[in-house]
């Protein structure tokens, strides 16, 4: 009955089958097929996602206590997508369960997947005291599986967090740590995360901003390239030369050398 008021659209009705359904099934401590029934399917058709979400989660422990956890981890899952855009704060809680019931199955690459979706809405959610810890959380799993290039990706996105977090310390502590990885010292990413350390740190929003539009860093996902696209260096500073060195610049080098020596004979006699 429940069944065919669903596909009737009569979602009250098919509401009120599932509960009787889940009390039957609940009698008979056949808890296994109270998860299955088809309500929060009901419930999200009627627009009332946040009692829907709450309905997969308790579908999901029943999975879980019937020795069941893929299906638990997909369930919480499920949830996750369908209440992101009504309650991010909510689906980051989902997905951040999914995941610790993957990684107790083993299923590393899986807790990833949604370990990665949980970093990626506490980013754009500017939760990035969080998103910073979720994201150590990801490279320490990249790194057990050997996945290395995704661990310099991982630290990329890390010393974007604690930049936009104005905490420099917690970036190059970051970038020195990720010289443990095989490959990392040496590679494309750790020259680039030097050079983007060096502009902030010099309050250099040319070199910041030149290092960020890099295809390494704008081709990310686009809430981690957003982070770098929007980096301001406290202070907005932006490196000033003074104009003689733009003169002997202009000039080349033998134009520079021969102002060094200008300088040099003004104060050849002495400063008296």
């Amino acid at each position: 009955a429940a069944v065919a008021f669903k596909n009737a659209k009569q979602f009250d009705q098919a509401r009120e089958a599932c509960l009787r359904e889940a009390e039957a099934h609940e009698n008979n401590k056949a808890y296994l097929f109270i998860a299955q029934l088809p309500l929060a399917v009901a419930l999200q058709e009627m627009g009332r996602l946040p009692e829907a979400v709450q309905l997969i989660e308790k579908a999901s422990m029943m999975y879980l206590e019937n020795g069941t956890p893929d299906t638990a981890a997909i369930a919480l899952e499920r949830a996750g997508k369908l209440i992101e855009n009504v309650s991010p704060e909510k689906a980051v809680q989902l997905y951040q369960q999914a995941a610790s019931v993957f990684e107790n199955e083993e299923r590393l690459r899986q807790a990833l997947e949604m370990l990665g979706k949980a970093s990626r809405l506490l980013v754009r959610g500017r939760r990035l005291d969080e998103a910073a810890l979720s994201l150590q959380k990801e490279k320490s799993i990249y790194k057990e599986i050997e996945n290395y290039p995704t661990c310099y990706k991982k630290t990329i996105a890390q010393v974007l967090v604690h930049l936009h977090r104005n905490d420099y310390v917690a970036a190059e502590r970051c970038v020195r740590e990720s010289y443990s990885i095989p490959g990392f010292n040496g590679s494309e990413d750790c020259a680039a995360l030097e050079q983007l350390l060096e502009g902030y740190d010099q309050q250099d929003q040319d070199q910041v901003s030149e290092v960020c539009n890099l295809p390494l860093f704008k081709y990310m996902d686009n809430d981690y390239a957003k982070l770098g696209l929007t980096l301001v260096v406290p202070g907005g500073g932006i490196k000033k030369k003074s104009p003689n060195a733009a003169q002997d610049k202009a000039r080349g080098p033998a134009a520079a050398g021969s102002h060094a020596d200008e300088e040099e004979d003004e104060y050849s006699g002495g400063l008296c």
